[in-house]
Parts: C-alpha cells; sequence; structure tokens
C-alpha cells in the first residue's frame, strides 16, 4: 500500500493549538472489493462511490467516505455511462458497470437478504428492464434567472441537478422536460416552495402533481393557479393537480392495467416500468393458476388484480380509498374477467384474517418497503396454499418468508426485477407453496 498523504484542517469548533487523533481528511490508495448495498465500491471499510470490484484508486477519504480522485487500475468491467449526468446526478449509481455482473449482483442481494434469514432457493436470472422505459419521475424544481430549472438531487446533497437528458426514461418525458421547466415557475411563487413535480406518462398524456409549495401562508394564489393552467392548456398536459387538488384538467389519466382501462387518481401509485410491471405480473399470475378464489393484498388501482382476474374471483384490498375507487370503476371495462370484490382497508392495522381467507385458495401480496409482517402472520395462520409476495425491499421480503416459511410454507423460486436502472434498487417476486 502506498503511504497514506495527510490533508489537515482547522474548523472553527477547534481550539487552536489543540490536537486531533485522527486528520479530517486523508489521500491514500485503496482496492475495491465489492459493490455495497448503495451502489457504492467498498475497500478497506471505505465507500468510495463510482468504483467498482478489483480498481485500484486514489480515494480523498473522510470517515468512512471517499472520493476517487485517480485510477490507478480499472475493472474490465467499466464501461463508459451513457448519460452527461452521471456522476453528479444521484439518479442514477451504477451506469458505468456492464450489464452482465451488474445483473449478477442485483441477484446476489436478493440471495444475501434471504440468507440472513435462513432461507434458501432457486433465484432466477435478473429480470433487466430497458433503458427509456420509465414511465414516472419525480423532479425536483428550483428557481432560477429567468424561470425555472427541473432535475434531480446531486449525490449526497441537496444541491439541484438542473438536467437536458435521461436515459432512464421514456423519450417522451425527456422532450417534457422544456414545458415541465415551464410548468414549475408558477409553483415556486413563495421562495419556501421547493416543489417537486410527479410526472406520469399515461395513455391520455402526462399527469402531474405536484408537491412542496408552501402552504402555511395561504398556499397558491389564484394568479399563480391560473398561470399554471394556461402553461398545461399550452403544452398539452392531461392533467396538473397540486397535492391531489386539481389545478387543470383537459382528460382523465388513463392506463391500461391487464386490458382493464383503469382512471389515475390524483398521486396514485404505479410501477415506473411496463415492462417490469408485466414481467411480475406474468410470474404472479402464472404461480396462481388454477386458483378458483384470490386475494390480491396491497393491490393499488389493480397492477396484478386484473390479470388474476383472468385465472379466479379475486377480493381486492388496499388502504387507499381513491385507488379502490378506480379499481371498481375500471373493473367492467375488460371483458372476460370474474368477478372482483374491492376493499378499502389499512392491512397494517387490520390484515385480513386467517379466517377471512378460509374461502381464498391463493394469495398474493405486493405491500410498501416496510412489508407485512402483520399480514403475513395471518396468512402463515390459514389453510391458504399458495402465496405471491411482491417487494421493493428484499429484506423485509425476507423478514416476511421466514414467518411464512415458520408456518410450513416452502419458497419455491423467486424473481429478482431491475426496474430502477443503475440504481442500487431491487425488486423481486417469490412464489410460496405447502
Amino acid at each position: 500500500m502506498a503511504c497514506a498523504r495527510t490533508l489537515t484542517a482547522i474548523t472553527a469548533s477547534q481550539p487552536a493549538g489543540s490536537a486531533r487523533s485522527e486528520p479530517l481528511t486523508t489521500t491514500r490508495d485503496i482496492e475495491i472489493t465489492r459493490i455495497g448495498a448503495q451502489g457504492d465500491g467498498i475497500g478497506e471499510r471505505v465507500f468510495v462511490p463510482l468504483t467498482l470490484p478489483g480498481e485500484t484508486v486514489t480515494a480523498r477519504i473522510d470517515g468512512e467516505r471517499g472520493e476517487a480522485e485517480a485510477w490507478l487500475t480499472q475493472s474490465p468491467d467499466r464501461v463508459p455511462p451513457p448519460c452527461p449526468h452521471f456522476g453528479v446526478c444521484g439518479g442514477c449509481a451504477l451506469q458505468h458497470w456492464a450489464a452482465e455482473p451488474y445483473l449478477a449482483w442485483k441477484r446476489e442481494r436478493v440471495i444475501e437478504a434471504l440468507s440472513r434469514e435462513h432461507i434458501e432457493t432457486e433465484v432466477l436470472a435478473t429480470f433487466a428492464s430497458p433503458p427509456a422505459s420509465r414511465r414516472r419521475l419525480a423532479l425536483h424544481a428550483r428557481a432560477a434567472k429567468g424561470g425555472a430549472v427541473v432535475g434531480f438531487k446531486a449525490r449526497r446533497s441537496w444541491t439541484l441537478v438542473p438536467i437536458e437528458v435521461c436515459p432512464i426514461s421514456d423519450p417522451r418525458l425527456v422532450a417534457a422536460l422544456p414545458a415541465l421547466r415551464a410548468l414549475a415557475r408558477p409553483f415556486l411563487e413563495h421562495p419556501k416552495s421547493a416543489p417537486t413535480l410527479h410526472v406520469t406518462l399515461t395513455r391520455t398524456g402526462l399527469d402531474v402533481d405536484i408537491t412542496g409549495v408552501e402552504a402555511k401562508s395561504g398556499g397558491l394564489s389564484a394568479d399563480a393557479r391560473l398561470r399554471a393552467a394556461m402553461i398545461a392548456q399550452e403544452h398539452d398536459f392531461a392533467r396538473v393537480t397540486l397535492a391531489g387538488e386539481a389545478v387543470y384538467v383537459a382528460r382523465e389519466a388513463v392506463v391500461t392495467l391487464g386490458g382493464a382501462r383503469v382512471v389515475l387518481p390524483p398521486g396514485a401509485f404505479l410501477q415506473a416500468v411496463p415492462q417490469a410491471e408485466a414481467a411480475m405480473a406474468a410470474f404472479a399470475t402464472e404461480a396462481v393458476g388454477g386458483a378458483a378464489r384470490i386475494a390480491d393484498l396491497f393491490c393499488g388501482v389493480g397492477t396484478f388484480t386484473f390479470r388474476l382476474a383472468q385465472v379466479g374471483t379475486v377480493l381486492a384490498v388496499d388502504s387507499s380509498a381513491p385507488a379502490i375507487a378506480a379499481l371498481k370503476a375500471a373493473a367492467g371495462s375488460a371483458p372476460g374477467l370474474k368477478t372482483i370484490t374491492a376493499e378499502a382497508r389499512d392491512l397494517t392495522k387490520r390484515p385480513v384474517l386467517s379466517r377471512e381467507l378460509a374461502k381464498i385458495d391463493a394469495v398474493v401480496f405486493d405491500p410498501p418497503r416496510a412489508g407485512a409482517l402483520e399480514q403475513s402472520g395471518e396468512i402463515a395462520r390459514s389453510k391458504v396454499a399458495r402465496v405471491v409476495g411482491v417487494s421493493c425491499n428484499p429484506a423485509s421480503f425476507a423478514r416476511d418468508a421466514r414467518v411464512l416459511v415458520d408456518a410450513g410454507f416452502t419458497l419455491d423460486r423467486v424473481l429478482p426485477v431491475d426496474q430502477f436502472l443503475w440504481s442500487p434498487h431491487v425488486e423481486l417476486v417469490g412464489v410460496f407453496s405447502r
């Protein structure tokens, strides 16, 4: 190892002449041995972003964090990142990694999460979402000379990185960036406002729900609302809402789920990538094949519901009343579906009880990141023999899987899903039987 080169610093809180046991910052050479959970390279217990296993870098180190200043050796798996914003923008962490080892790493993350709960199973190859496929973005907006800028936060910072391109996003979203910058300006009326534009590409156009607007001083003025509506009309947006409240509505925001025409409530959850949604839904639907009665828990607006209703009757439950209303309204729009019964119910506080599952043949559950510990317990106590768990958090999935395995279930197979391309996040679908 090369000798450490030390950069000392004196801070306002450090009295003159006092001694420190460690310098604030050091610069030394580090060999990167693995990728951490947040996508940073790790070597000698130091996290160094934008590095890969097998690389040796000269890094400026502060505590457990480092920044590479020079590469002494580079990995053969390093590839040119496709985005000019990469390295500054915090949206992507791993554009510099070749596809094969990158996808293998995501699969390994699932295996590691399961192993911590002492669960072994078949983990399939990771489903890879393609570039230019994301239909949902959350863009931060800030005031700028002559208007507004929109973009993503910088790595480990609140600083906004204005974006002009985004290779993960549907090209229609990228093409709309100038219009979204124009739309953001009226929502920056109050100096304390920090708007986020939640943009969804629907069949009928762009649906934008805006949060982060200062409300304590009376909220957005009538003049600002009018200007926002005029801009939305000029750029032919389908709908613009402010924390769910209508600002401009030209037409309903419509998506197709399993053949059903679904009108999205403002701010509704929707899978970010249609191809990933289709892969997860197909995997889940195949797993419950032959079931006459299916429970779809944490169903949202019906991501899986309408596809499951092609197999059997469905009990669909979610905590969001607007989502359930949208699902009910859409139920008659797709021909050939079996009966769907939908209920708005908080499944954390009021899980579907084991006795309520007495006539259910299969359960599909797709909870938020925190998982479904309470609901998993009720499924475990029921007589249900087939379960499909969908998750955006391998750790909470593994915890819930442990509950099911302890009740006699076998985790038969797992499909990792790379829905958030070039990020450290990995989703999955797991199939259980007993």
